[in-house]
This record gives C-alpha cells, sequence and structure tokens, in this order.
C-alpha cells in the first residue's frame, strides 16, 4: 500500500535480510536479499523530505533522492525509476557498491538527528531491478543516427557511462577493451557477493543491442596504435582506469605467495565466470592482507570464500581512520575476518623462499600529516609476528605509463592524465579522459560522474566538428 512520508519516527530503520555469515563464506552469492515491494515502500516512507537534501548533495552524481524515494513510497515506481536513472546510468550497481556510509547514507539528515538513515542504496538497488524485471529498462535508440564516430579506450564505468550517452545523441561508438570481456574491475575486479556479473552484463549487453561496438582483446598503444585511432575517429576518450599495484616496501616483499590485490581478485572472478586459472588460491592457507580500504575488504572476504584456514587484515591506522566502507569491514568481522589495527608491515619472513609470517610493528598515532590524519609512528620494541602462507597488498593503484599509449600526453606529477577540469578534454584536440586515470584510484560512482561530464562536451565538440564538415561541403 502507498505510503505518507516524514515516518521515520514511528519506522525504524531496516535493511534487507542479510544471509547468516556462517552460510555465505561457503559461496560467492550476493550476501543481501531483495525488499519487497512493500518493504521498499516503508523504507522509502522514512525520508523527511528536508529542505536541503544533504544525500543528494553528498552524492557525486547529485542523484535526486527525495523525488524518487517519494515515488516509491506512494508505489509510483516506474516514474522513481526514471527519476533515479535520468543522472545514473547504472543505479543498481551504485545500489549494490557504493559506500552509501560516507555518502548519501552518511549525511542522511534523520541519521543526524539518530534516527537511523534511510536506506537509500537499497532502495535504490530495488527500483532498477525492479525496472529490469518489469522490462522498463529501454533500449538505447537514438533519434538521429549521426556519422561521426567515437572511440573510447577501457571498458570500465566511466567508459561505459561515457558510451550510453554518447550512443543516445547518436554518435557511433566504439569500446576498445584489452581484456576478453567488457566491464573493466566490475567485471574483474569487484567479487560476485557484492556485484553479480548478470548484472554487468546485461548492462553491456543493452549498449551493445543499442548500436555499440566493443572490441575485445584490443591493447590500444599495442595492437593498434593511439595515432591510428585518432585517425580513425573524430573523438576520442581515454578510460583506462589505474591497474598498476603501489608496492609493499619491506625486506622480504619479493617472496613467493606475495601477491598484488587486483591479480588475487581477477584470478577468482575469471574462476567464477567459468575460466580456468592455474594460480594457488587461499584454500588452507593462512592469508594476510595488508591494507584498509575497499579492496582490501574485496580481498579479505574473498580469501575466506576460497576456505583459508585463517585471515588477518593489517592496517596501519585505527578502524575509526580505515578508509573503506564501514559496512564492509563489518561484514568481514560477521565473516571471520581476524582485524590488527595500528599495524604495519616491517618484514616479510621466509623459508625456503616462500612466506612463512609477516613480522609488523606496532603502530601509534601521532601529529597530524598535510592530509590532516594522525599520522602512524611505529612504537619501539613492540613488534609482533603474524604466521602467513599467502601475503596480499592491497596498498592503493597507480596509473600505467601513459608514454606507453603515447608520449604527447600530458600528465601529472602522479602519473594521472591532465585535463581540462571542466571539459575534460586533455592537452590532445578532440581527446578526452575520465574516471581514475584522471581523478586516482577512486570510487565507481565517482567514475560514472566523469564519464557522463566527458560525454557532454565531447557531444558540443563533435557537433562543432559536424557543423565544419556540412560548411565544407557546401
Amino acid at each position: 500500500m502507498p505510503q505518507r512520508m516524514l515516518k521515520f519516527v514511528d519506522i525504524d530503520r531496516q535493511m534487507p535480510d542479510k544471509r547468516d555469515p556462517q552460510l555465505r563464506a561457503d559461496d560467492f552469492a550476493e550476501i543481501y536479499g531483495d525488499y519487497i515491494l512493500e518493504k521498499a515502500e516503508e523504507q522509502a516512507s522514512r525520508c523527511s523530505q528536508c529542505g536541503v537534501p544533504f544525500c543528494q548533495n553528498h552524492c557525486p552524481l547529485q542523484n535526486n533522492i527525495p523525488d524518487w524515494l517519494r515515488l516509491t513510497a506512494e508505489g509510483r515506481l516506474k516514474e522513481a525509476y526514471a527519476v533515479s536513472a535520468a543522472t545514473n546510468s547504472m543505479p543498481e550497481i551504485c545500489g549494490r557498491i557504493c559506500p552509501q556510509d560516507r555518502l548519501c547514507e552518511g549525511n542522511c539528515v534523520i541519521e543526524q538527528s539518530g534516527h537511523g538513515t534511510v536506506t537509500i542504496g537499497s532502495v535504490e538497488r530495488f527500483l532498477t531491478d525492479n525496472a529490469w524485471n518489469e522490462g522498463w529498462v529501454a533500449p538505447i535508440k537514438p533519434r538521429t543516427e549521426r556519422e561521426l564516430s567515437v572511440g573510447i579506450i577501457g571498458s570500465g564505468p566511466a567508459g561505459l557511462a561515457a558510451a550510453e550517452a554518447l550512443r543516445e545523441q547518436g554518435w557511433q561508438v566504439t569500446i576498445y577493451e584489452r581484456a576478453d570481456r567488457p566491464g573493466g574491475l566490475l567485471i574483474y575486479g569487484i567479487p560476485n557477493f557484492k556485484l553479480e556479473k548478470e548484472i554487468i552484463e546485461r548492462r553491456t549487453k543493452r549498449l551493445a543491442d543499442g548500436g555499440v561496438k566493443f572490441e575485445l582483446g584490443v591493447d590500444v598503444g599495442a595492437d593498434i596504435s593511439f595515432e591510428k585511432l585518432r585517425e580513425k575517429h573524430a573523438a576520442v576518450l581515454i578510460a583506462t582506469g589505474v591497474y598498476k599495484a603501489r608496492d609493499l616496501e619491506c625486506p622480504g616483499a619479493g617472496a613467493d605467495n606475495v601477491r598484488p590485490a587486483l591479480s588475487f581478485l581477477i584470478d577468482s572472478n575469471k574462476r567464477g565466470l567459468g575460466d580456468k586459472i592455474k594460480s594457488e588460491t587461499a584454500g588452507g592457507k593462512d592469508v594476510v592482507v595488508i591494507g584498509g580500504g575497499d579492496t582490501a575488504m574485496d580481498c579479505v572476504r574473498t580469501a575466506i570464500r576460497q576456505g583459508a584456514k585463517s585471515v588477518t587484515c593489517l592496517y596501519r591506522r585505527d578502524e575509526t581512520n580505515m578508509p573503506g566502507s564501514a559496512r564492509e569491514t563489518y561484514n568481514a568481522k560477521e565473516e571471520g575476518v581476524v582485524f590488527k589495527w595500528l599495524a604495519s608491515p616491517k618484514a616479510i619472513l621466509e623459508d625456503g623462499g616462500r612466506v612463512s609470517a609477516v613480522r609488523a610493528d606496532k603502530m601509534r598515532l601521532g601529529a597530524k600529516d598535510s592530509s590532516g590524519r594522525e599520522k602512524p609512528e611505529a612504537i619501539k620494541g613492540a613488534e609482533f609476528d603474524v604466521k602467513a602462507d599467502l601475503v596480499i597488498k592491497a596498498l592503493g593503484f597507480l596509473p600505467e605509463n601513459m608514454e606507453n599509449l603515447t608520449p604527447e600526453l600530458t600528465t601529472t606529477r602522479w602519473g594521472t592524465i591532465r585535463v581540462n577540469p571542466v571539459t575534460f578534454e586533455t592537452n590532445l584536440d578532440g581527446v578526452y579522459a575520465a574516471g581514475d586515470i584522471v581523478r586516482g584510484a577512486s570510487l565507481v560512482v565517482w567514475a560514472i560522474r566523469e564519464g557522463r561530464d566527458a560525454a557532454d562536451h565531447m557531444h558540443s565538440y563533435l557537433l562543432s566538428q559536424e557543423s565544419a564538415l556540412l560548411e565544407a561541403a557546401e
């Protein structure tokens, strides 16, 4: 039954049911169930419809959250989905993997007043999953087909969002992806228990059905030169993401079974997709994951599901200062992960060239550094060892060398591509860049935002190119 709003005083916050930790640790299925219609309406009705929507202000996409919550509460689901999809290319993906506790939900007014946030992400997921089931997610059908083409390098969230926006305007779009499946980190980097792969596959299929071409297994700069790509297309978007792992800088870091997080996650996801992968799993091993971000949480929870003997996460600051989602950390604890806060690796101990333990310093938080965070300092004589057969370094990601793509691009001192902050155009005419390769390793929702914004400015550029060609032909 449709609900009135402002029910946060009478109705408690309730997430969708979560599977038992012991059961979910045995498989890679998503851990949260789906709302039924009545529950989605009920939870949406808790929204206070405040005059200044802080939830919207703290969403990188500026999603019109209060409006689609109200429409959901009123049972107007098709309209609610339309409002949600107007600003977000992948609402059901953001509903699953966004750290809402740091973004929209973390800034919900009723959360600040002590009544518990509206479950924005879960309602967002419900709306779009329901829209797919009802056939409301329409295929891409441009009103006008345009002759000029766009080349997009990378099929992660920035590339996919830009492709959708440009194709809707009628431009011919080709995505070049060096992997064998489209989706970037959505398909290979994020585990199924957070984002089942069918969710991404239906999005990429919608793009392909709408006329977007995918060139898979094509490494631009190796299989085709960047210059050839520019000759082939009227505009190019670089949306390659950042994949180079930050190194672990301590003695023994080069020992066997010290693995970067991304290769561990990619191998796991490929196994889930049915590929035969030769690398070892975490099964039967004492696993230590070093890092405190969302990627570290993906690794510890994957190791649990692979049957690890034990899983320990080392993080050099305390739990309050962890950069990852608090919700994901809680889920990891439920599943049996042990956290060692204020612990920093000092050395990787070896036995016959293979990892045997991680020696760590106990840390304390000292004076604030340039970022405003308290700087961790080692406590002398307070080191300890953690047994390990497999060490996974989840210390963040850096850009790959852009000179391998083309030496003509201007980059920053961090190796990211320098762009006009408004238009996303690089120093090369008609060449744009968006997502992590511009921002640095960040959230999927920011990549979607930048992909959409870059597409808007590319559309204007392509219109000017089209107009110039028409004038030249007259």
